[in-house]
């Protein structure tokens, strides 16, 4: 792997950046802002039907609606945190990489 692909950290991880031109990470940022903010968004809401606004006692909380909710959540996290990944050439190196 070369330098700009991975560096390594503290606790022995790696940390993979992906350099692509600016137009790409403008459109990387834009909709993996807009579809993780959209994901969340729409994953709390359906957590919130799933339990009629917290209000529903245990046995009739609509599981599957749930569990649904709490998937559209993690995808948008998912996303998010993936698309930071992303860097230009002029942006430099991360603060990880200074040695």
């Amino acid at each position: 792997m070369t330098e700009d692909q991975s560096a390594g950290t503290e606790d022995g991880s790696e940390r993979r950046d992906v350099v692509v031109p600016l137009r790409v990470y403008k459109a990387v940022t834009v909709f993996s802002t807009l579809f993780a903010v959209a994901s969340v968004v729409a994953g709390f809401i359906l957590v919130d039907v799933a339990t009629q606004r917290a209000s529903a006692p245990a046995s009739e909380i609509d599981v599957p609606v749930g569990i649904a909710g709490i998937a559209c959540i993690l995808a948008g996290t998912v996303v998010y945190a993936f698309s930071t990944r992303f860097r230009t050439e002029e942006m430099g190196k991360s603060k990880d990489d200074a040695t």
